[in-house]
């Protein structure tokens, strides 16, 4: 007997076809793809015409565990993702203890075990002094460099230390790309003689786009000069689209998040500080070249950056407002949004969050709906409209920047190694994850 079997599907293909089909799952994997299939399995699930894609693979979350806990954590954090057709994600380090070293990793794997509802892999942060750990400690998903301070305690700014990280090993280099020394700059120019708290917008012009684009092509240099595996995290601006346009080597790929496609300046004026995030979101008008870039291939991925915080949190005078918002379960929806606004295609959504990750990431047998793939996947109603409410966040933050919008594709079930975990509004007990292994030679 099967593990499971869908029935009556449009099975999406990464050239965007839908096929009617069935899908027949079994030990984890995509056993059979067919216009019928005639086989007993342990469960049946009516697919009722709607559209079956593979899961999402967000590379790019926090999941604040260990350290901020009344937050976020990896139970609560993976079933966000469930709820939004994430089936794997990335997790980075700047908890608290950071996870640089094995015997971080390993708690965080040993408690992924026990709770996250999704399969998971995780980022060893770099420090100025742990340069063997970088390249020993297994399984990572790559090195995370911030070199531009954010939430936690792992900003590496010196030259010295980044040449020495990019000069040894062969993992991917993963960089939140702001420049340190800007960034301390504008600081003392917008902040110091101010009396009052200023408005949250002064952070976008604190970050401006210098900040990143200084950042970025400071670690593009590093990347050609030591033909090391590049990744820029949430690029945020036409300047750095320009740049890499003229100037992206084949080791190097970056990615956008949501908010920075859906979101600009005008938005503080009504969310404040719930839209305030490293790097900041941009003028009106930043967002197109983005999506331009998204189009012609300069941007490879979307992640989420999903970075919850409380709204308590949230709501302190800035600067004390901490910067982050979440989005692992709302970057499906809104960009099947997006595809039904005649903004990109199908196809083109599951080469950036569904194969186009699996492949930056070297995770073998995810990102496409095809017989021998792992049986991750995920069914979208493309036929109805629901807001995003607050009260119906997952996440424990309890909130979305996007509340309030009307967004099509939510998913209906959601399939994690050929077992229903996601059902209808409902996360079910007994399905767990499993870590993700990564292949650095593809």
């Amino acid at each position: 007997m099967f593990d499971l079997l869908i029935r009556n599907a449009q099975v999406a293909q990464a050239d965007g076809r839908t096929p009617p089909a069935d899908v027949l799952c079994h030990a984890g994997r995509i056993e059979r793809i067919a216009p019928s299939i005639d086989a007993e399995a342990r469960e049946t699930v009516e697919a009722g015409g709607h559209l079956l894609l593979p899961g999402v693979i967000d590379p790019q979350v926090h999941f604040r565990e260990p350290g901020a806990t009344h937050k976020e954590d990896l139970a609560s954090g993976s079933r966000a993702a469930v709820r939004g057709g994430v089936t794997s994600f990335l997790e980075m380090p700047n908890c608290r203890p950071p996870t640089t070293n094995q015997e971080q990793l390993d708690w965080k794997l040993a408690q992924a075990a026990q709770t996250a509802v999704a399969n998971y892999g995780f980022f060893i942060g770099a420090t100025k002094d742990n340069l063997d750990a970088l390249n020993s400690v297994q399984p990572a998903c790559g090195i995370k460099i911030f070199m531009g301070a954010s939430t936690g305690d792992l900003l590496v700014d010196q030259q010295s230390d980044l040449e020495r990280i990019f000069a040894n090993g062969e993992r991917l280099i993963a960089v939140h790309a702001e420049d340190e020394a800007r960034i301390n700059e504008r600081t003392a120019a917008l902040l110091n003689d101010l009396t009052q708290p200023p408005p949250y917008e002064i952070h976008s012009q604190i970050r401006d786009t210098q900040t990143a684009l200084i950042a970025t092509g400071r670690a593009l240099e590093l990347s050609k000069k030591y033909g090391r595996r590049l990744h820029i995290l949430h690029l945020s601006t036409g300047e750095e689209v320009d740049y890499l346009r003229n100037d992206k080597p084949a080791q190097v790929t970056c990615e956008v998040i949501p908010n920075h496609l859906f979101l600009n300046t005008h938005d503080y004026a009504q969310l404040g500080s719930r839209v305030q995030m490293n790097p900041p979101i941009r003028e009106p008008g930043n967002a197109e070249r983005l999506w331009a870039g998204l189009h012609e291939g300069t941007i490879d991925i979307i992640a989420t950056d999903h970075a919850p915080h409380t709204l308590e949190e949230k709501d302190q005078p800035y600067p004390k407002s901490p910067a982050g918002m979440p989005g692992v379960e709302t970057s499906l929806p809104l960009m099947l949004t997006a595809l039904q606004k005649g903004q990109c295609t199908l196809a083109q959504v599951l080469a950036w969050m569904c194969s186009g990750p699996a492949e930056v990431y070297g995770i073998a047998n995810k990102g496409q709906l095809m017989e021998g793939y792992d049986a991750d996947l995920t069914l979208v109603d493309m036929t109805a409209t629901h807001p995003i409410r607050n009260e119906e966040v997952f996440s424990r933050a309890g909130w979305s920047p996007f509340a309030g919008r009307q967004l099509t594709g939510w998913p209906l079930y959601t399939i994690v190694g050929g077992r229903v975990v996601f059902d209808n509004g409902a996360v079910r007990p007994g399905v767990l994850g499993k870590a993700l292994s990564f292949d650095f030679t593809t």
